[in-house]
Parts: structure tokens; C-alpha cells; sequence
């Protein structure tokens, strides 16, 4: 890890997990469209994978990318809803030592210009774990684009102002 001046971005190196019964890597618009994003911001893919909606198995597999050295930040997509087995949210929010609150209230505000009131069954919830910043987005190909072009992005952009969270993780591994 190079020490980077204020002005020059820092690359992160970020997981992404697909939460379906039902969609395989053919399937999956919205994990591929989080790989390509952050990829084009700079940055690098860490690790990617699918599991099916089951709390147990989501937990293993964050568990996992948040006790790695090589895993700065996750992004999951689907299993945010209120229908079916949707378990994301209980799935990980024991995992988190913070919760970034305004996150998901943010998310909504953004995606109520898209879908209406329908933005209110959306449980997007974000958090820091172990130096690990975490963000559960819904599993539309939309949702996902509306969350990292409006939140994610620029919060995972060192060069952002007046705050990002590069400047956290990073500090924070930097203290351990």
C-alpha cells in the first residue's frame, strides 16, 4: 500500500456478491455491471461471487472477504426486498461495527425519482466491518447504477470532498 497525495485517486480493492435464487453468471446484469463500474473508477476487482439467499451462506462468504487483507470494500446486490427469502440486511448487519445511515435513506431519495413510492420496499443498508466498508444495494441492474453513480462512487473516490471513506479504511488499517 503506497502512500497517495490528497489529489491523486486511490485504487481500492473491492468484492462483489450476488444474492438470487435464481440467477447464475449469465444472469447476473447487476453483479457485472458493479464489476465493470468500478473497474472504469480505477479500481480493482477483488473477488466475485453468487450465493443463494440463505443468511448463513451470505455471512460465510462476507465473513470471509471481511477478515481478508485484500478486500477494502464489498458490494452486494439483491435480497434487499421484503418478498420471499430476501435476507441480506439480517444477513449482515450483525456484521457491522458501524452503520452508515445515511445510506440508505440517500438511496431512497435517489431511487424515488426512478420507481416512485416503490423505493420504500428497498432495505439498502451500508456498514464498516473490520476496515471494510459495506454496501447492500437491491438486485435491479438499475438499482445499481443509481446507487454507485449517485453514493458509491464518489464515497469510494479518495479525491472526493469534503469527506470519502478511502480516507477511513485506510487510516484505520494504517492505525491496526
Amino acid at each position: 500500500m503506497t502512500k497517495a497525495t490528497d489529489t491523486e485517486t486511490q485504487a481500492l480493492d473491492i468484492a462483489v456478491l450476488t444474492v438470487s435464487d435464481t440467477r447464475g453468471e449469465a444472469e447476473d446484469t447487476s453483479g457485472q455491471y458493479l464489476v465493470e463500474a468500478l473497474q472504469q473508477a480505477g479500481h480493482q476487482l477483488a473477488e466475485k461471487a453468487i450465493v443463494r439467499d440463505d443468511i448463513y451462506q451470505i455471512r460465510a462468504i462476507i465473513s470471509r472477504w471481511i477478515a481478508a487483507a485484500g478486500v477494502e470494500a464489498i458490494l452486494i446486490t439483491g435480497g434487499t426486498g421484503f418478498s420471499g427469502r430476501d435476507s441480506t440486511p439480517e444477513a449482515i448487519e450483525p456484521l457491522f461495527d458501524k452503520r452508515i445511515e445515511g445510506y440508505g435513506e440517500m438511496f431512497r431519495f435517489l431511487s424515488h425519482a426512478e420507481i416512485g413510492s416503490s423505493t420504500i420496499q428497498s432495505r439498502a443498508v451500508g456498514g464498516l466491518a473490520n476496515d471494510t466498508v459495506i454496501f447492500c444495494i437491491p438486485g435491479s441492474t438499475g438499482a445499481c447504477r443509481t446507487a454507485w453513480e449517485g453514493l458509491i462512487r464518489d464515497q469510494l473516490d479518495s479525491s472526493f470532498r469534503p469527506c470519502n471513506f478511502v480516507g477511513v479504511i485506510r487510516n484505520r488499517q494504517n492505525n491496526h
